[in-house]
C-alpha cells in the first residue's frame, strides 16, 4: 500500500528538503502532498522529490481556473487530490455537487489517478465519491473518530466508511 506524507511547506523547509526527501524515501513513503505549496512556485521541490523518486501530489480546487488545473495536472504525480468542495475540510452531510463538474475537468487533463476528499465522512459519502473518482479520501472523519473514540479500535470504523465501497 502507498504511503504518501501529508505535510505543510514550513515543517518541510525546517527539516531541510533534500534531508526530508532522503529520509521519507528511506522510510518507504512514495509521496508527498505539501498542502501549502502551490505548483506555480514548486520547482525547487519538484527536482528534489523527483531525483528521490517521491511522487508529489497537489490539491485541485473546484474554483480553479483552467489554466491552474493544467498546472496541477502537470505536475502531480501519483495521484491528484481533488477537493470536494471549496472551504476548510471537515465532515458534511452530503457529498458536493461540485465534485463531479471538478473531476471531469481534471481527467480531460491528466491520465493519473484522481483522489477526492474534503469532508467525506460516511460510508454513503465514500460510495458516492468512489463512483466519480478513482481514490476517496476520509481524513477528518477519521481524526473526529480517533478524537471522539480514542479506547475503540479504529479499523472497525474504517471498515464501516469501507462498506461503501461493497
Amino acid at each position: 500500500m502507498p504511503i504518501v506524507l501529508f505535510s505543510y511547506l514550513n515543517p518541510l523547509l525546517r527539516y531541510g528538503l533534500e534531508r526530508l526527501a532522503q529520509a521519507a524515501r528511506a522510510a518507504g513513503v512514495d509521496g508527498v502532498l505539501v498542502t501549502d505549496l502551490p505548483p506555480e512556485e514548486a520547482d525547487e521541490w519538484l527536482a528534489i522529490a523527483r531525483a528521490a523518486e517521491l511522487d508529489t501530489i497537489f490539491l485541485a480546487s473546484p474554483t480553479s481556473p483552467d489554466e491552474r488545473l493544467m498546472r496541477i495536472a502537470e505536475a502531480s504525480r501519483g495521484f491528484v487530490y481533488a477537493i470536494s468542495r471549496t472551504g476548510v475540510t471537515g465532515e458534511r452531510e452530503a457529498l458536493s455537487s461540485d465534485a463531479k463538474p471538478l473531476l471531469g475537468r481534471l481527467r480531460a487533463l491528466t491520465r493519473e489517478p484522481l483522489a477526492l476528499g474534503f469532508g467525506i465522512s460516511t460510508a454513503e459519502q465514500v460510495r458516492a465519491a468512489a463512483a466519480v473518482a478513482d481514490g476517496v479520501v476520509v481524513g477528518s472523519a477519521i481524526v473526529r473518530f480517533v478524537e471522539e473514540h480514542p479506547t475503540v479500535d479504529l479499523v472497525a470504523f474504517v471498515k464501516a466508511l469501507r462498506s461503501g465501497l461493497a
